[in-house]
């Protein structure tokens, strides 16, 4: 029975012995895992370890837009491409039982234009200054044409490339579109500025220059005649005055100089240019030459000046007149007032009176009012109902107009 007992009094040492073994192990580990230096150095491997796996990321993505950037080249790289565009509908109500010639040139001589307008404009940043814009338009229908559809479909309609070589001085070039400026109104009378500012002058090359309170601009346009009127040549001259408290008096002129074509069509953004002139040109003969040829051969220049001067009274309310002159003539004359107050969330409206005098010099052959009011219905979303009274000669008439714009 001894050596019985005493072999299992050696297990029951061993096994003891084992058992605080294991336990001094865990304790001191325990020990370490609450030591504060232990943690930290835990601490510090673990974000050591992150750090270079997100180091290895950067520089994968680093070598992708290397190469990427390489490969493409040109000015374009690394910019994006912003794309917006609104549309138009126009509608109007004539509160007149019978409308004869005489008030459909008065409507067309008034401005009013309806249907459906989409423009939709694609901006691209080049060489971090410069940008370079393209515009597809579908333009709405007078009262004037004989088509009954909304409007026209859409169709690329302007390109344009504005290179901003100092803050004082730029280079405006326009294959195709040029305009002075696009800010359109309930009619031609409610737009922002005179109707020189908004005619088509085809494609054009220009310059700006700036300097403390002046704003200098003189382009060039070429306007590519239908038929064989051939090609009609433009000046266009601007200078803005910058006034304190907000106020800006800018002066406009166009000279217009027609260059008739006395050969076959070349196709669009072609025109001959003659330095040595060795042969004559065909004589056409009389019979096929039309009223309109024998006089666009005259190269009668034309023109037109104006002055505006706008005002903001405070961050919405801007007041604003201007006054046409063609030919130099002060009996042919445009002008307009108004007054308008666009807040971004409340409900805006806006007041304009205009006419025009264009053969009698005592009194006006054309006056009209045009009164609207404008809800926003989000931002992207605006309702404009409005009236608009007519005085053209001897034709009097009301109009109820309500136009929607949904920008995209």
């Amino acid at each position: 029975m001894e050596p019985m007992a005493s072999i299992l009094d050696k297990l029951k040492a061993f096994a003891k012995s084992g058992e605080d073994f294991f336990a001094g192990l865990t304790r001191r580990e325990n020990r370490a895992r609450r030591n504060p230096i232990e943690i930290l150095k835990r601490l510090q491997r673990e974000a050591f370890a992150d750090l270079m796996k997100q180091r290895d990321r950067l520089d994968k993505v680093e070598k992708l837009l290397t190469f990427y950037g390489s490969s493409k080249g040109g000015p374009f790289r690394g910019d994006g491409t912003r794309v917006g565009g609104e549309v138009d509908l126009m509608g109007t109500l004539f509160l007149k039982d019978y409308l004869d010639q005489e008030n459909v040139d008065a409507i067309k001589r008034s401005g009013i234009k309806t249907g459906v307008c989409a423009r939709i404009n694609f901006e691209t940043k080049v060489r971090e200054k410069d940008v370079l814009e393209a515009e597809f338009i579908s333009s709405l229908s007078g009262h004037t044409e004989s088509g009954k559809s909304l409007g026209t479909a859409l169709s690329f309609a302007r390109v344009s490339y504005i290179a901003n070589m100092t803050d004082w001085f730029s280079i405006a070039a326009i294959p195709m579109g040029a305009r002075c400026r696009d800010e359109k109104g309930l009619t031609d009378y409610s737009s922002f500025g005179p109707p020189l500012l908004h005619e088509n002058h085809g494609g054009s090359i220009g310059i700006t220059v700036k300097k403390s309170d002046i704003v200098a601009s003189l382009a060039q346009f070429v306007v590519d005649l239908p038929s064989s009127f051939g090609h009609c040549f433009s000046t266009f001259g601007q200078i803005v005055y910058q006034f304190p408290r907000s106020t800006r008096l800018s002066l406009f002129g166009v000279y217009q100089a027609i260059k008739s074509r006395q050969q076959a069509n070349l196709g669009p953004l072609t025109m001959p240019l003659g330095i040595f002139r060795c042969h004559k040109h065909p004589q056409t003969s009389v019979e096929t030459s039309s009223p309109m040829e024998t006089s666009s051969e005259a190269n009668v220049p034309a023109g037109s000046v104006a002055m505006m001067l706008e005002s903001e009274l405070d961050e919405r309310t801007r007041v604003q007149g201007w006054v046409q002159m063609k030919n130099t003539n002060p009996r042919h004359l445009q002008w307009a007032v108004s007054m308008s107050d666009f807040p971004e969330e409340d409900i805006g409206w806006a007041l304009s009176l205009g006419g025009s005098m264009q053969q009698h010099p005592a009194s006006w052959d054309h006056f009209q009012v045009e009164a609207f009011l404008k809800f926003n219905l989000g931002r992207r979303f605006s309702l404009q109902p409005g009236f608009v009274y007519l005085m053209d000669r001897g034709n009097q008439m009301p109009v109820l107009m309500l136009r929607s714009t949904w920008s995209l």
